[in-house]
């Protein structure tokens, strides 16, 4: 006989939120991407009032992301709350070398701590899958640091069984693109900076508007020059002549000097590829992470 398959997600499902149950109190670090949405819904089953949500607001987050997160938080039920974080002031994130997404966690982690510290027996959790083990993820460093716990990734459970969860519950993020940060579409070795960050944010809004709900970045690349990746299926539709000089007129209004577009089409994290050596063409990073 067949094994169910939905049987087996309600099983995933039940195993982790009793894992989770074992903890007093969690507070879990939420961007809304579908990894640390749920965890924070397995910890509200878990633990009920005894888990919150907690979303970091800087200005690599982006504001429909920072939307999202509130509205899937309610969906959720869970108690949700903001934070401010200043990953830009230090000089160490702005350099924005490899290992960039350990200082913002670090910060984000350190922010976490002081606004629970009077709070005993609570543990902070992230999304951290098991598919996060493949790629390059500083920002593990750091979670593993501040002893944040990982609780997809302590049982094993990969990316598609996240969706595949996401989908049982009915979580607002379950198809939803990945979107990490908007610091990570910038290229190791330029300077992240407040103006830079506005700007993908602004052009990528005003792609959104051509593209919908697929897949697809603005890369800042040397020389403010924008590298736009999309799915290939939509390289025809932005080399129609109309569209291109649209995008063209209006990233280079946002402070843009050129504008160009990838033949290769959408690769989720593909900037990652630039830390290993060129002869190693044969690696292929994940999923970007869209998690804490």
């Amino acid at each position: 006989m067949a094994t169910d398959p939905s049987a087996n997600t309600a099983a995933l499902a039940d195993q982790l939120i009793q894992h989770i149950r074992r903890l007093n109190r969690c507070a879990v670090a939420f961007s809304g991407g579908v990894d640390s949405a749920v965890v924070a819904m397995a910890a509200h089953q878990a633990l009920g009032d005894q888990a919150e949500a907690i979303t970091a607001v800087s200005p690599s987050l982006a504001a429909a992301d920072r939307t999202f997160a509130a509205r899937e938080a309610a969906h959720i039920g869970i108690r949700h709350r903001e934070i401010q974080t200043a990953e830009l002031q230090s000089a160490d994130y702005r350099r924005n070398s490899g290992d960039r997404c350990f200082h913002c966690r670090d910060t984000m982690y350190a922010t976490m701590e002081l606004l629970l510290q009077h709070t005993s027996d609570i543990q902070i959790l992230n999304g951290a899958n098991h598919d996060d083990l493949g790629d390059h993820r500083p920002g593990m460093k750091a979670a593993l640091q501040h002893r944040v716990r990982s609780p997809l990734l302590e049982l094993q459970i990969s990316k598609s069984h996240v969706r595949q969860l996401a989908n049982f519950w009915n979580l607002l993020s379950a198809d939803r693109p990945a979107s990490p940060c908007l610091a990570s579409r910038i290229v190791y070795g330029i300077e992240v900076t407040p103006e830079r960050l506005s700007r993908i944010e602004q052009a990528e809004g005003f792609l959104r508007t051509v593209l919908g709900n697929s897949n697809f970045r603005v890369r800042l690349e040397s020389g403010e020059l924008a590298r736009i990746e999309v799915e290939p299926a939509a390289l025809p539709l932005l080399c129609e002549e109309t569209m291109r000089n649209q995008i063209t007129v209006q990233l280079r209004r946002l402070g843009f000097r050129a504008v160009t577009l990838d033949l290769e089409g959408f690769r989720s994290g593909n900037l990652n590829q630039l830390l290993i050596p060129l002869g190693d063409l044969t690696h292929q990073s994940g999923e970007t992470p869209d998690e804490y």
